[in-house]
Order: structure tokens, then sequence, then C-alpha cells
């Protein structure tokens, strides 16, 4: 609570001197508005989506993955699932999450939910189909990582800070290009529409480099996270397992892929956008680890 909480601070403390900045620069002359009162308005509105989204994500992930939790076990490998989720919750000190299995031939796991004591773990059937008990229980123990990191809710307030830095400056170049540079006086005209829509395109694609590059760190906690409650060997070894089927194409949605065990490939430039770092590198940082 303390971590998030800072992290709450030290955004909200750089939006305001962005705010105070700019104001004694003199920018307000040109755009002709209260800074203050612009930032407000795209902090409600860039936190309001994350927030919502990380409220609802439990419920999102179950109809998107057609994800069955395991309300009353049925067969052995259910109940092994259960308990074994319940035994890394225990030693990660979180309550116990939600169990559930979603049908993908792809071998992949994720977590998700809006606190570390109410969570969702979920794999998929061909990740139990194909992996060995010790690789299944490493896979599971970085998904309690990630619940017991936080990650899902510093995600949404990351996400949320840069949706308010892209309105925030998108608007003030809008509203620079309307009277500083196409001398409109009459109220807002198309340059401030236009010019606003260009930089929120822009700075937006910048922005995701931005949260992907934390989601890669977050990769590497929760990796050393399955270490700790598995095994290092055993993570590993889960790893190597799924740098083997790097072939099979993912049908994880979109929205779930930063929050599963495997994120895919990607090469160049592209490599900005990867929500996870590429399996040998995170294997390498395992072995390095001591």
């Amino acid at each position: 609570m303390m971590r998030i909480f800072l992290f709450l601070a030290t955004n909200i403390a750089v939006l305001l001197i962005a705010s105070v900045t700019l104001s004694l620069l003199g920018v307000d002359r040109f755009t002709g508005q209260n800074h203050g009162d612009l930032l407000i308005f795209c902090a409600v509105f860039g936190f309001a989506g994350s927030l919502v989204s990380l409220f609802i994500s439990k419920w999102m992930a179950k109809r998107s993955t057609g994800t069955q939790i395991i309300d009353q076990p049925r067969t052995r490998q259910e109940q092994w699932l259960v308990n074994t989720v319940a035994e890394l919750a225990n030693k990660a000190g979180i309550g116990m999450p939600e169990v559930g299995i979603f049908p993908s031939h792809q071998s992949n796991a994720f977590a998700t939910g809006w606190n570390r004591n109410s969570a969702l773990v979920a794999v998929s059937q061909g990740l139990l189909d194909r992996f060995s008990q010790d690789e299944i229980k490493a896979v599971l123990a970085h998904e309690i990582g990630h619940v017991a990191n936080g990650d899902m809710v510093t995600m949404a307030l990351l996400q949320g800070v840069v949706n308010t830095f892209v309105m925030f400056f998108a608007r003030i170049f809008g509203d620079f290009v309307d009277k500083a540079i196409l001398k409109n006086e009459d109220g807002r005209g198309i340059g401030y529409f236009v010019a606003t829509i260009f930089a929120e395109l822009v700075l937006g694609i910048l922005a995701s480099t931005i949260v992907m590059w934390f989601s890669r760190r977050r990769e590497f906690r929760a990796d050393e996270a399955g270490a700790d409650l598995a095994g290092k060997q055993a993570m590993i070894g889960a790893l190597n397992r799924l740098r083997a089927e790097q072939g099979i194409e993912s049908d994880m949605p979109k929205a779930l892929t930063a929050f599963g065990i495997n994120g895919g490939l990607k090469e160049g430039l592209a490599g900005l956008f990867m929500s996870h770092p590429p399996l040998e590198v995170r294997i390498a940082a395992l072995q390095d680890r001591r």
C-alpha cells in the first residue's frame, strides 16, 4: 500500500510541477486557459478508464477467455491445481485467488484482479496438457508473484498517469497551434482539433513504449518470485518449455497479453511495444541470479 501511495504522490507532484512550469513560462498567454483546471480535467478522464478496467478486470478476463472457475474440483488435476495455488498464495502472503482453466492450445496463464486478496489465476488447457507438474507450479508461482507484487494495480495507475499526460499536453499543443501559430482569436478553430488529435496519436504511441517498458521490468520480478516460490530450476524449465513453443499462435485477448506469462515475440522497433522481454533474456537473468 505504501508503494502505491508513493507512486501516486510522486506522479501527482510531477503533474503539478508541469502545470506550474507552463504557467511560469507564460504558455497560458497563448493557450488562453487555466492549466490547473485542465490538469484536473485530464486526470479525471485519464484515470477513470484505467481504474474502471482494473475493477472489472476479473469479469472481463473470465468472459473474454472463456475461463471456467474451479468451484468444486472434479478431477485429480483440478484438485492438484487448486491445492498448488493455495500453497503458493500462502507462501506469498496473499489471499486465496480464484482458480480457473481457459480453453487454449497455446501454453499460457494469467493473473488479474483489483487487489492482492481478490485475484484470479488461470491457466490454459494446453499448458496443463503438455507441461510437467513442476513446470506448471513454476508458472503458477510466476502469476502469484504478479499478484503479490501488486502489478495489476501499479499498471493501472501508470496507465492513468500516462493518459493524463497525453491528454494534457495534446490540448496544450492544440491551443498553441490554434492561438499562437494560426492566430485564431474567435474561440477554438479547426486547427485546435486537428493539432490535438495529431498530438494525442503521437504522444499516445510514445507513452505506450513507457508502459511496455515497465511491463517488461515487472516480468523479471515475477520470474524471480516464481523462482523463490517454486524453485529456480523449475522456473527456468518452464520458461525453456515456453520458448520451445513460441511458434504456436497466441489466442490470448490483447487486453490480457501483458498479464500472461507468454507475451509472444517481436523484433526491431516492434520490441519497444512488447509487454514481455524475450524468453532467452528472462532465462539468462534467472541463470545469473544467485
